[in-house]
């Protein structure tokens, strides 16, 4: 089963498919039904003294089928993103419990710890899909990862994955949509042109106040003064994520927590979703036949249309608001299920 997605004849670009979910959010947010959903927020210490919290969406008739899906976000995403909440949706309606575990400092609060989180963070992801795991005893398991959190999955899958598999008897597969699997090619398009005015400056307004918060819970962490005037995320990533996180600059970052070269390491089931006319995602940066190779567990879609997480239908959303991402989700979770239906 392929994907050839056709955006709505009103988003004819790559930069309209990309911009009109957050359009769409903030719809949702006033009168969507989806944005609704009920949630239980459970908050987990994690073993270095910080906390990640858990957001669990419960289905109303849950299934006798017994699954669980898991859904990591992007930069600066939440359970509250429209990509969270229309796979939310779908999981819940099939009868699935369906869950996001946040990143540190996207839930809406504070962490405590001098960190953050990054595009490679596999000791994060193994640590919350472990959570995830035992919270889900029983329950076949599917893993999804957007964006950044896409990035971050691939790499725990070929890093880790691969070398505790006999560990992960409920994992049936996993995919990764619009994910930056090259971390390099991403951050040179997304600092350039019109992708530096319209996602550059948007991640970064909410990242430097983030990070002037952490430097004020822990003075001298980095460079306050070079990091407040970060016009790139180039640079942002270079004065703080990189320093916080133990790699040698920004170059070092990037290169190591890219998923790309792990790609062929994967052994369950994996899909790769990325949209040809991502703004800022280079799609030839991110094929399979890059790798090098042979990447036997892992399908590819690469449709023409879908822009970055925007692969809005024409049909009406839940809520009745023009434009839906749920076919997205229902073909993703399709695939997922296939791979090894939960009997």
């Amino acid at each position: 089963m392929s994907f050839e997605h056709r955006a709505p004849f009103w988003l004819p670009s790559g930069h309209l498919q990309t911009i009109y979910p957050v359009f769409l959010r903030r719809l949702h947010q006033q009168e969507g039904s989806a944005h609704h959903l009920p949630v239980r927020r459970i908050r987990e210490d994690t073993p270095d003294g910080d906390f990640i919290d858990f957001d669990w969406f419960e289905p109303l008739q849950p299934s006798s089928l017994g699954a669980t899906v898991v859904l990591f976000h992007g930069l600066e995403g939440s359970s509250e993103s429209v990509y969270a909440r229309a796979c939310a949706a779908e999981a819940t309606a099939r009868g699935y419990r369906f869950v996001v575990p946040h990143f540190r400092g996207c839930s809406g609060e504070l962490n405590r710890r001098p960190r953050a989180y990054h595009s490679g963070d596999v000791d994060e992801i193994d640590w919350m899909m472990r959570v995830v795991a035992r919270q889900s005893e029983g329950q076949r398991l599917y893993a999804i990862g957007v964006s950044l959190g896409g990035n971050a999955l691939m790499a725990w899958a070929g890093r880790r994955l691969s070398q505790t598999l006999s560990q992960w008897p409920q994992l049936v597969a996993l995919a990764a949509v619009s994910s930056p699997l090259n971390l390099a090619a991403a951050g040179r398009a997304i600092d350039v042109g019109l992708n530096r005015a319209l996602y550059a400056d948007y991640f970064l307004k909410t990242m430097r106040a983030k990070a002037q918060t952490k430097w004020q819970q822990f003075p001298g962490l980095f460079d306050l003064q070079a990091l407040s005037q970060a016009k790139t995320l180039r640079v942002f990533d270079d004065l703080f994520t990189a320093r916080l996180h133990g790699f040698k600059n920004v170059d070092d970052y990037y290169e190591r927590a890219s998923a790309l070269p792990w790609l062929a390491s994967i052994s369950k089931p994996a899909l790769i979703l990325n949209a040809k006319n991502d703004p800022f995602i280079p799609w030839q940066s991110v094929t399979l036949a890059s790798v090098g190779k042979a990447c036997s567990s892992v399908t590819q879609w690469l449709p023409s249309q879908g822009g970055h997480v925007g692969f809005v239908s024409a049909s009406s959303s839940a809520s009745g608001l023009p434009g839906s991402l749920q076919p997205m989700t229902a073909r993703v979770l399709n695939w997922l299920t296939e791979q090894a239906p939960v009997v």
